[in-house]
């Protein structure tokens, strides 16, 4: 079954979403596993973390030593294109919750622990236990595309460790219809999965291999998943990355909460397989290519080279 583009599938019919993931890229998963009750106590934080004055966002916001905390509306552009007119939202960044006294702190600064806003003393559990849930998810779809596409399924376990996963709470005001800013410009994630659970509102777009964007229309009880970049080069081009963009519709507010799943930050993706044909071999140094995407959202600072990927693709 397709919604306009992109594949419906059961994560208990694995072939299904293998065949999605190694042509459209996105699926639509059902029977994830990820209990009703945290996806809808995460829907309703969006909508109240938002809910506060600008003061408070100011006090709690992202530095540049500490991604965590607020975002500021239409703060970031695309990387490395200082034309474009910057997206149209707002966010809140969150990663693994490192714990105090786990070594790896002293050796990347997106290492840490969360900042949590103000005003909503319950976000820490609800985040903790949405969080559990989907690492659950994108373990058992790591599981079945390892299997499915012959890589060892514990390599990339031991990669997991300590993992650089993180999330955007995202909010996307309304918009005039004139407005020529992006909700999200065209990109492609620098991940080995991601998962949302996506606002019904639409917005979602993914590139169809005709170079055309269509809707990434979503069924109620069920999560899209995504093959990052990172995936793509482990399995040697046999999944595929794929661009998508947020065009935010006219006279509607959106919210949504993608969960980037990232390995460890000294983990080197390469290719674990022979690639395919017309596959380009790449290696991707994990901390260091995470580190430059988040150094270059801000809007005066440029890469240090012209060779690493930052996720942003044309149009």
């Amino acid at each position: 079954m397709v919604a306009d583009g992109v594949p419906v599938v059961s994560l208990d019919h694995p072939e299904a979403l293998v065949r999605a993931l190694a042509t459209v890229g996105f699926a639509a998963v059902r029977d994830h596993g990820v209990p009703e009750a945290d996806l809808a106590a995460m829907r309703r934080l969006l909508v109240d973390l938002f809910a506060v004055d600008e003061e408070a966002k100011r006090r709690q916001a992202i530095t540049r030593r500490n991604y965590r905390g607020f975002i500021p509306l239409r703060f970031f552009s695309p990387n490395r294109d200082a034309t474009a007119p910057p997206d149209a939202f707002e966010g809140y960044k969150l990663h693994w919750e490192c714990p105090p006294e786990h070594p790896v702190r002293d050796e990347c600064d997106l290492y840490g622990s969360n900042r949590w806003p103000e005003h909503i003393p319950e976000m820490p559990a609800v985040v903790s236990s949405w969080w559990a849930s989907m690492d659950a998810v994108a373990d058992r779809v790591t599981v079945v595309l390892a299997d499915a596409v012959g890589m060892d399924p514990g390599a990339l376990a031991m990669a997991m460790e300590a993992p650089l996963t993180n999330t955007t709470l995202l909010h996307y005001p309304e918009r005039r219809r004139d407005d020529p800013a992006p909700g999200f410009h065209p990109h492609k994630d620098i991940t080995v999965v991601t998962i949302l659970d996506p606002d019904p509102v639409g917005g979602l777009e993914v590139r169809a291999r005709d170079r055309g964007w269509v809707e990434a229309e979503c069924p109620h009880d069920a999560l899209l998943v995504n093959v990052g970049d990172l995936l793509e080069v482990w399995s040697g081009g046999r999944l595929v990355s794929t661009p998508h963009r947020v065009t935010n519709p006219d006279g509607a507010a959106r919210y949504s909460a993608p969960f980037f799943v990232v390995p460890n930050h000294r983990t080197v993706v390469q290719p674990l397989l022979e690639p395919v044909e017309g596959f380009e071999w790449r290696s991707v140094a994990v901390g260091y290519s995470q580190a430059e995407v988040w150094r270059t959202n801000w809007p005066d600072e440029e890469p240090s080279d012209s060779d690493t990927h930052l996720g942003g693709v044309e149009n």
